[in-house]
């Protein structure tokens, strides 16, 4: 897309369901539809002024992020948990893994992996918010550690950082928190400790 020619509707039905999966990851899906839409009323708003310096993807994450960053100040970090995996396209989905893209077998499979999903999403979001910003980018969203760092206009170090310190922590609270097995078939499963 050439910078002068960016049109609002095209901009807006190629990033609209990335941002809604982006805000159901790291907000949850009760708010994502709101929060993507105030997404674009800023980025409507501040189109005519984009002068290209970073990729519009980039500048579109960067807004998302500062609309979430608001949400959570004024409900002071309080926020309603997902209870469903996101697939690639945003829309829940109990047959395949969000985390490897594999379909499941069988219902138990699918329960298996549902359970599994939802008991990693818990500790992600139980993280504090610098670490699960970085994390969703990278890890779900697929953004270089230089695009996050201008997304969340902060230094490739302290990416770096917040990266290695963010899955420090989760690996810490999942091995804390969690037990993991594996079934018959070999799928992967995971229950909080306290449910054993």
């Amino acid at each position: 897309m050439a910078t002068e020619k960016l049109e609002f509707q095209e901009i807006y039905k190629d990033y609209m369901p990335q941002i809604v999966r982006y805000f159901s990851r790291l907000v949850g899906d009760a708010d994502a539809e709101d929060l993507a839409q105030e997404t674009f009323v800023k980025v409507d708003r501040g189109l005519e002024n984009f002068r290209g310096d970073s990729k519009v993807s980039t500048w579109i994450y960067s807004i998302a992020t500062n609309v979430a960053r608001d949400r959570f100040r004024k409900t002071s970090g309080s926020r309603e948990q997902s209870e469903s995996s996101i697939s690639e396209n945003g829309i829940e989905t109990e047959d395949e893994n969000v985390w490897t893209g594999e379909k499941a077998r069988d219902a138990e499979g699918q329960t298996l992996r549902k359970e599994m999903n939802t008991c990693i999403r818990s500790f992600i979001d139980d993280l504090p918010e610098d670490y699960r910003e970085v994390l969703v980018l990278m890890d779900l969203e697929g953004f270089k550690q230089k695009e996050i760092a201008e997304i969340l206009d902060i230094s490739l170090e302290n990416v770096k950082i917040r990266l290695h310190r963010g899955r420090v922590a989760l690996r810490g609270e999942l091995q804390t928190g969690c037990s993991f097995h594996r079934d018959e078939e070999n799928e992967l499963g995971c229950e909080l400790k306290g449910d054993e």
